[in-house]
Order: C-alpha cells, then structure tokens, then sequence
C-alpha cells in the first residue's frame, strides 16, 4: 500500500470484480399487487398495479411491478435461501473478494443513486450482479476517508437492463 493511502495495489486491481449474484424466484401478479398495497397502503394503489384490464390497456400492455419493487426481498433462487443482513465488519467487502481489506474501523452509508429501465412484469426472472466499481480517497475532518462504491445491475430474461443501482460506503 502507497504511502498515505488506504486503497493497495491488490484492492485497485479487484476493481471491476463480481461481488455478488441472485437469482430471484418468478415475480408473480399476488407479488406484485402485495407490495403495491404496502407501498401505497393506505391510498389505493394505482390501477396499473392490479387491475389486469386497465393494464393491458396502458402503454405498458399489462400489469407491471412498482420500480421499487424488490423481487429479492424474501427469499432468492439462486443462490437458495433467506437474505442476510449487512455484516457490521468495516473489511467485509474484501474479505468476500479474499484479499485483506484497509483495517478501517468504522463505515457509514454514503449513499444510492437509482436508474430504471424497463419494468418487471409477472413472469420475469430477475439477475441481480454486484460489482465493486471503485475506490477513492479524501480527508476529511477525521482523517483520510475511503469511498467504496458498488454497482448493481438487474436484468431480466431477456436481458433488458431492469436497474442499475450505485451504492457507497465510506470508511474512515
């Protein structure tokens, strides 16, 4: 590692590096008008959520899922089995890359930028791939502050871009 840098040599090179990949179960029509309920709840959701008439007659063509419709927010299909929460461990985004991390002692979250595409719809089985996108420095009151950022992008089964989302992390 350079000197007065928390970023080595080994972390820059992981850049462009998969993190993680799921895999979601079918989204179905219920999926879809259940989170419609609870994210409009207590409005009534837009027609366009579960009135399969009105749906085909929009530009859309049918019943399409919320934007912030999470299909991996129970279960996933591959890898099977219930979502784990963030670990607390300030190294944990290398330690899953298997190399040895910056040692920093605190994180915080810096932040999500959003951008959709087209919408799911019942029927669509959805691929979610983390990337680490980059790495960046600057100080701050408490010293030298690391930026993580990671990109992950959802498609469908046809290879259409779902979202792309850019989370960072900042450790210091």
């Amino acid at each position: 590692m350079a000197a007065g840098t928390h970023i080595s040599d080994v972390m820059r090179a992981c850049v462009g590096r998969e993190l993680s990949r799921s895999v979601s179960f079918p989204v179905s029509a219920s999926d879809i008008r259940r989170w419609a309920l609870a994210v409009y709840h207590p409005e009534e959701p837009p027609r366009l959520y579960w009135d399969e008439e009105y749906a085909r007659q929009t530009t859309y063509g049918g019943i399409v899922a919320p934007e912030e419709f999470n299909p991996f927010a129970w279960m996933t299909a591959e890898p099977p089995g219930m979502r784990r929460g963030p670990d607390n461990d300030p190294d944990a985004l290398e330690r899953s890359l298997g190399i040895e991390g910056p040692g920093l002692g605190f994180q915080l979250n810096g932040g999500l930028h959003a951008e959709y595409g087209v919408r799911m719809r019942p029927g669509d089985v959805i691929t979610s791939v983390t990337r680490l996108a980059s790495y960046r420095e600057r100080q701050g009151r408490l010293g030298l502050m690391l930026f993580t950022v990671s990109e992950t992008i959802w498609t469908n089964g046809q290879d259409q871009l779902v979202k792309r989302t850019e989370s960072t992390l900042i450790r210091y």
